[in-house]
């Protein structure tokens, strides 16, 4: 009974912060936090071994390191490193290559769809959206929580997770 609620945290809190960076361009770091602690409960109530749980941790140091690093060069926002590192640490170095294929596909597409986007005058009735708008901008950002997001959705069923909560 309370596995159901611990299979639906990682895509939920996912499709959440997707949404926040959709709409405002920020991902809050309480949605990484509790990544991270979902991860810590889920883990345990699961008996994950311990040489597996220090796999999804240094996954999650890693890209968390790295994450920084493009921070720092201006290619990614701090709430996308943080949420990258978060989903590393769910998804451990067995599905991570899987995940960075879906992210680099989800954020072409995510581009070429923005890209087109900021090359049109928008409909009336979204001018009037200030979130459409701020996506309209050809010197804003790209939200690439959008693509860790549904990458993230793309490959959970796939891991040992889902099979470990679905049965």
């Amino acid at each position: 009974m309370f596995e159901y609620p611990l299979l639906m945290m990682f895509p939920v809190a996912m499709a959440f912060a997707g949404a926040m960076d959709l709409f405002t361009m920020t991902i809050p770091n309480r949605v990484s936090l509790g990544l991270i602690a979902a991860f810590a409960i889920s883990a345990l109530m699961v008996g994950m071994p311990l040489l597996t749980i220090a796999n999804h941790v240094s996954a999650g140091l890693l890209f968390l390191g790295i994450g920084v690093f493009m921070f720092w060069m201006r290619w990614l926002g701090g709430g996308d490193a943080k949420l990258l590192a978060a989903a590393a640490l769910w998804l451990g170095f067995g599905s991570m290559m899987p995940y960075l294929v879906m992210v680099t596909l989800f954020g072409g597409v995510l581009a070429i769809v923005l890209l087109t986007y900021r090359s049109i005058i928008p409909p009336v009735w979204i001018m009037g959206q200030e979130w459409a708008m701020r996506l309209h901008d050809r010197n804003g950002g790209i939200p690439y929580g959008i693509a860790l997001a549904g990458a993230a959705l793309w490959i959970y069923p796939s891991t040992p997770w889902f099979a470990a909560f679905a049965g």
